[in-house]
């Protein structure tokens, strides 16, 4: 299968037509990236450029971020994963390796846990499978009164800084100036929505152990959002896992250390389908 990059395709779901922003290039067995909080597709760029010779890698803008449409309801990392299959049947892609970042991981699990039977293999970078702690969801609803209060500026700001490690901080001051960028001005709904959203996520963990695929877990070494001990929790309840950590990076390994998260993944998906198309 050859395609082009392709943007705005309109999907359908059992909430009614969406819009839905996404990027699909290369050729060979489907990915899927799923972009973490709050950014959107353009934060895999390196990842498409990278394996876009080998898989046709498909990243998507979840609902209120990118090119997709502004939520108009509370939305669950359900819905989300909901979004995310209506594309692919729009794009006619029955089955795909699955990959997501931080809240693109939490949506992953939901993915998993709608349609197993469509993944073939799954990839887990920086995220947890354990829903929010109590102190964990009343820091994401202080975020949420502080948007609703100040509006996202300041937010986005402050939060763009603890989204990568210290050696990212002090050596690639760049990186966080760029993830701004990403991040851009999604509208305070979508930001307050997804917020809302990963507070309810539900508990994942007892999916872990009846996936049935190959599964790859990356973390960074310096991440203090999703820190390496639940990468490692995690890779040790999966049947069939590996586990990458990535040296000096933070929550963002794939812009702090965009090489080696690209080489992982490359390395991964080319030992487990070793014949392309």
């Amino acid at each position: 299968m050859v395609v082009t990059r392709q943007r705005g395709w309109r999907v359908h779901t059992e909430a009614g037509g969406i819009r839905m922003g996404y990027d699909m290039e290369g050729n060979g067995t489907p990915l899927v990236l799923l972009h973490g909080f709050p950014l959107n597709r353009a934060m895999w760029r390196v990842q498409v450029a990278g394996l876009r010779d080998r898989f046709t890698v498909i990243a998507p803008d979840f609902r209120g971020f990118g090119d997709s449409e502004i939520p108009r309801n509370p939305m669950s990392m359900d819905a989300y994963a909901q979004d995310v299959l209506a594309l692919l049947d729009a794009l006619g892609c029955p089955r795909f390796a699955l990959g997501g970042l931080s809240m693109g991981g939490y949506v992953a699990f939901r993915v998993m846990a709608l349609a197993p039977h469509r993944v073939c293999a799954l990839l887990i970078a920086d995220s947890r499978a354990e829903p929010d702690t109590e102190e964990g969801r009343q820091r994401r609803r202080a975020a949420i009164a502080r948007i609703e209060n100040e509006g996202p500026a300041g937010y986005l700001e402050d939060f763009a800084g603890q989204l990568v490690g210290p050696t990212t901080r002090s050596q690639r001051p760049g990186v966080v100036q760029a993830i701004l960028e990403i991040i851009g001005t999604p509208p305070a709904r979508s930001l307050t929505t997804a917020l809302s959203a990963m507070a309810s996520r539900p508990d994942s963990r007892p999916l872990l152990g009846d996936v049935n695929v190959p599964a790859l877990v990356i973390v960074g070494e310096e991440d203090t959002l999703t820190p390496p001990e639940a990468a490692e929790a995690m890779a040790a309840v999966l049947p069939d896992a590996r586990l990458v950590r990535i040296p000096a990076a933070g929550h963002m390994s794939n812009l702090e250390a965009p090489e080696a998260f690209t080489r992982a993944v490359r390395e991964f998906l080319t030992a487990e389908f070793p014949t392309a198309g």
